[in-house]
């Protein structure tokens, strides 16, 4: 039995090669996937506006005789991997006042909540193992992304990895790709409104043949296309922006990772940068 991850990649695998009808309803069932098992062919034809025989030729071309086999699984695949469970409790409204702040709490658990069940372990420390084994890891994004971008890099090179963000200085992101090399990890954070140059980065590095990682808001988002493996984090917010709970929880975890899996590394490195911080008298230890 396939798992759905399997099948979500086979669709993907495909997505470069549809016609532009068809990578909607890729999209669709990509970004859809829990809902396909209870949705029937009328109805994805209704929330993709394509015909019900453009979803069966879909399902034919991602490799499946027709919709049915193609429903059926992503049902049998859910049924075995996806487990429901709510790690942290939702805040009651009668424990706390009614307000904003009890909103807005009980949206970032929910986001964490659900980037925890969502998250593939294996692709995280697909991840992680990439960044201890690479010569130089750059971490990059645009506006909101890039101040994410920067929190990683710092909290990589804490914990020993040679990390540094990409920026828009005298050159372009495109620019400085031509001096990485193929040892070399690039980390990009893409979430709503997608940067279009962002992608167009991860496109570039991956046709040079340097491995692209994305940290992003759906399976479908345009740059999951060109990496070789995308984290997905929950970033729901109230206001017309991201929420940074969740991504701030996967970057700690990535660095705690990595410390973890070479902790003679990020040990000495730590200790170097305690020496160096004591002779500059940069540090004041309380009593």
């Amino acid at each position: 039995m396939e798992r759905y991850k399997e099948i979500k990649e086979k669709i993907k695998s495909k997505y470069n090669t549809l016609p532009k009808n068809h990578r909607k309803i890729a999209d669709y069932f990509i970004n859809n996937f829990d809902k396909i098992p209870f949705l029937n062919v009328q109805e994805i034809s209704e929330n993709t506006d394509a015909s019900v025989a453009s979803v069966v030729r879909f399902a034919q071309r991602a490799g499946y005789k027709g919709f049915s086999e193609l429903r059926d699984s992503i049902t049998e695949s859910l049924q075995k991997d996806i487990r429901n469970r709510d790690i942290f409790p939702l805040l009651e409204k009668h424990q706390v006042k009614d307000n904003i702040f009890t909103e807005v709490a009980n949206l970032d658990i929910k986001n964490i909540n659900n980037t925890l069940n969502q998250i593939e372990l294996r692709s995280f420390n697909k991840v992680t193992e990439r960044i201890l084994t690479a010569s130089r890891v750059y971490t990059g994004g645009l506006g909101i992304s890039y101040l994410l971008a920067e929190i990683l890099a710092y909290q990589l090179t804490q914990v020993g990895i040679d990390a540094s963000v990409l920026k828009h200085t005298h050159t372009l992101f495109h620019e400085q790709i031509l001096f990485m090399n193929k040892d070399d990890v690039i980390i990009l954070f893409s979430f709503p409104p997608y940067s279009v140059e962002t992608i167009d980065v991860a496109k570039f590095a991956t046709e040079k043949g340097i491995n692209v990682y994305a940290i992003t808001n759906k399976p479908a988002s345009p740059i999951t296309f060109y990496t070789k493996s995308s984290l997905i984090v929950e970033s729901k917010n109230m206001l017309f922006t991201n929420s940074f709970a969740a991504i701030s929880v996967l970057i700690n975890a990535i660095a705690t990772s990595c410390a973890v899996k070479d902790k003679s590394r990020a040990k000495r490195v730590l200790e170097e940068a305690e020496a160096i911080m004591e002779n500059l008298k940069q540090v004041i230890h309380g009593s």
